[in-house]
């Protein structure tokens, strides 16, 4: 039977992020969005050189850096119910806030923070659907 070269549940995007301590990034995801952990793979010296988790509905990967592929920070949107329960339970979870919730010109209301291994997640909860006519608008009055 052939195989997919997709892998079931996952997208044709799947972000893959390089920390230094991928452990402490899985316990991060789990405690402040609600990870599901799918897999951990150990590297000889047995601390974790890979692991999955399921965010909602969408899979990320991550990888331990190494000296010759140092640690990459990045920054993912991710969308949520409630911004600012997610943006309390993140903070409570060990991320630094970046930018407190506030709605935004173009529709969703964001809060922003900085993980325990240095990257980025803009928290999000969609709020209103804009014609592109009215996105327009909205993004020239918001830089005036």
């Amino acid at each position: 039977m052939a195989v997919h070269y997709i892998p079931e549940g996952y997208g044709s995007v799947t972000p893959y992020m390089v920390v230094e301590d991928v452990d402490q990034l899985v316990d991060f995801l789990a405690a402040a969005f609600g990870a599901e952990e799918k897999e951990r793979v150990p590297n000889q010296d047995g601390k974790t050189g890979h692991a999955e988790v399921l965010i909602g509905d969408s899979y990320v990967m991550m990888g331990r850096a190494q000296e010759d592929f140092p640690a990459l920070p990045c920054m993912l949107y991710i969308y949520v119910p409630d911004t600012d329960a997610s943006y309390a339970q993140a903070l409570k979870a060990g991320a630094q806030s970046f930018q407190e919730p506030q709605d935004m010109f173009y529709g969703d209301r964001n809060a922003v923070v900085t993980d325990p291994t240095g990257n980025t997640w803009c928290i999000a909860t969609h709020k209103e659907t804009l014609s592109p006519e009215e996105l327009a608008k909205r993004a020239e009055e918001n830089m005036r």
